[in-house]
This record gives structure tokens, C-alpha cells and sequence, in this order.
């Protein structure tokens, strides 16, 4: 049975300032990973969570594979602004796709941490241009701070033993 990852407790309180340190965090967790001192409190490996954070680097540049109804358009529209300083919510769930999200199959450590690097080597190279399907129209800081609040979702319930 999955965990709902809005009762865990424990999980690591992250905030990235930059993507240097979310890279300097995946590369510790790598580490852990390989020398198995790694604790996940959620229901993905490193490398499901790397590859799922890969997966939503990249659509913006690709297109999305989803469009959510207009009424989460709308209510969620309004907490741009919040989610980019304070974080994305625990336990969400896209209504309508099996497992409440998309890009989680299962990944090596390894794979999935190509696939975070070639993401993040390109969204730090290029502003995308297919709009937030939720937000719009975001800048180039934006993305980036997006992106960092997901990972920081993430990888908060992966831990270091």
C-alpha cells in the first residue's frame, strides 16, 4: 500500500537557494545511494524521484503530456506567488492520472541522475517557452524557482543514514 506522503513525518526541511545546491544535495544522496545509507520515507527510489524531477524539468520544453481542468487553472493560479517562496504542498495528487502523477517508473540511481543533469544543464541554458500548464507564462528566474521548490518536495523525503 503507498505511503501518503502528506502524514510523513521526518522528512528533511530543504530550501534551495540555487541549483548549485540542489545539485551539491543530489550528489550527496547519490553517494548515500551507493554506499546504501540511504532512507526513503516516501514511495520512490532516488532514482524514481530523479527522473520524475527530470521528467517535469522538461516539459516546458517539450510540451506537457497533461492539461489539468480549468478549475484547478483556477484555484491554483493564485498561489504561484506562494509556492515560489514557500514550497510546493505534501501528498497533492493530479486528479484523473493513476498514481496522482506522471514520470515515476522506475529508474537506477544512475539513470535517473543523468537524466536530472541533462534536464537541469538545459533549463539553466534556456528559458522554455510552452507555458506552465497551471501558472502561464513564467520568467526565465521563475522556471528555475519552480523547479527548485519541486525538488525540494522531492528529495525532502529521501535521508541520509
Amino acid at each position: 500500500m503507498p505511503i501518503d506522503t502528506a502524514k510523513v513525518t521526518g522528512f528533511r526541511m530543504l530550501r534551495f537557494n540555487s541549483p548549485m545546491e540542489m545539485h551539491a544535495d543530489i550528489a550527496r544522496l547519490v553517494e548515500a545511494d551507493q554506499a546504501r545509507r540511504l532512507r526513503q520515507l516516501g514511495n520512490w527510489t532516488l532514482g524514481q524521484n530523479l527522473g520524475h524531477l527530470a521528467a517535469w524539468a522538461s516539459y516546458p520544453f517539450e510540451g506537457y503530456p497533461i492539461s489539468p481542468p480549468f478549475f484547478i487553472r483556477w484555484i491554483m493560479k493564485g498561489r504561484k506567488r506562494k509556492y515560489l517562496q514557500e514550497g510546493l504542498p505534501r501528498g497533492v495528487r493530479i486528479p484523473r492520472v493513476e498514481g496522482g502523477t506522471l514520470a515515476v517508473e522506475v529508474l537506477s540511481t544512475d539513470e535517473g541522475f543523468n537524466r536530472i543533469n541533462a534536464a537541469w544543464a538545459r533549463l539553466e541554458k534556456n528559458c522554455p517557452m510552452v507555458p506552465n500548464p497551471i501558472f502561464g507564462p513564467l520568467t526565465h528566474e521563475e522556471w528555475i524557482q519552480m523547479h527548485l521548490r519541486h525538488a525540494e518536495l522531492h528529495l525532502s523525503f529521501l535521508k541520509v543514514e
